[in-house]
């Protein structure tokens, strides 16, 4: 099981959001390039870096310090945040991308996902962010009438590599994750599920560990301190062993 730093990038500075709220940002360095080293010099063996500008506007706001994170880093990234045409998407992947996120226009257009895993395979994960139960679009701006569940098994039809699960309510808080609505989309879907939103202790990366899903995307729980990386990594492989 995969523990992914987040880089969340707005302004061209590696922020956190709160519940993803545009207004509630706490900068935690101005030179997001340094935050991707430095989570792989601790061991990272994947990072989950979006662009916030890009998913509030619709267009990838951040792409230079992006290209710059691939060229100076060796472990792969996925990249979310603005993408909604398919020349964005091919040119995230030629740019070395492991593999991107759709979202907002994945909502909008189920048949462009399909066309995308034909065009893709293997590299479209779509983020599903949630919030009572309703995805949200638009950098979270807005809900959609679409159920989270409704939405996961429509989209699987369409054979993504992953579905990103994000809590918003969770999101930020260092509160736990929502494992219940976790559970039910595990049960809802087959494809592989990461969780993310509110993971902030060892107790919590033990508790989704139990769960068969792929991974968890952690964000404000380790650049507060209140996780380290080398610790989630430790106890996720022996619980590994374990099985």
């Amino acid at each position: 099981m995969l523990i992914i730093p987040a880089i969340d990038l707005k302004g061209g500075k590696c922020v956190r959001l709160t519940q993803g709220q545009k207004d509630a940002e706490t900068v935690f360095s101005d030179d997001p390039v340094d935050v991707a080293k430095s989570w792989e010099d601790q061991g990272a063996d994947y990072l989950h870096v979006v662009d916030l500008d890009g998913a509030f506007e619709g267009v990838p706001k951040n792409l230079t310090i992006v290209e710059q994170i691939i060229k100076q880093i060796k472990v792969p990234i996925e990249f979310g945040g603005g993408l909604r045409t398919t020349q964005s998407i091919k040119t995230m992947l030629d740019m070395g991308t492991d593999r991107v996120i759709v979202g907002t226009k994945a909502i909008d257009s189920p048949s462009w996902v399909d066309e995308l895993c034909k065009t893709f395979p293997g590299r479209i994960a779509v983020g599903i962010d949630a919030k009572n139960g309703k995805v949200a679009v638009k950098g979270w701006t807005s809900l959609c009438e679409w159920t989270a569940i409704d939405f996961a098994r429509e989209i699987e039809k369409a054979s993504p590599c992953a579905i990103i699960f994000t809590d918003i309510s969770k999101d930020g808080m260092l509160q736990g994750p929502n494992t219940s609505s976790l559970k039910e989309l595990l049960l809802a879907v087959k494809t592989p599920v990461i969780a993310s939103g509110g993971i902030s202790s060892l107790k919590d990366i033990e508790e989704l560990g139990r769960l068969p899903i792929a991974g968890m995307i952690i964000g404000k729980a380790l650049y507060t301190g209140h996780i380290k990386l080398s610790e989630a990594k430790r106890l996720c492989n022996s619980m590994h062993i374990k099985k």
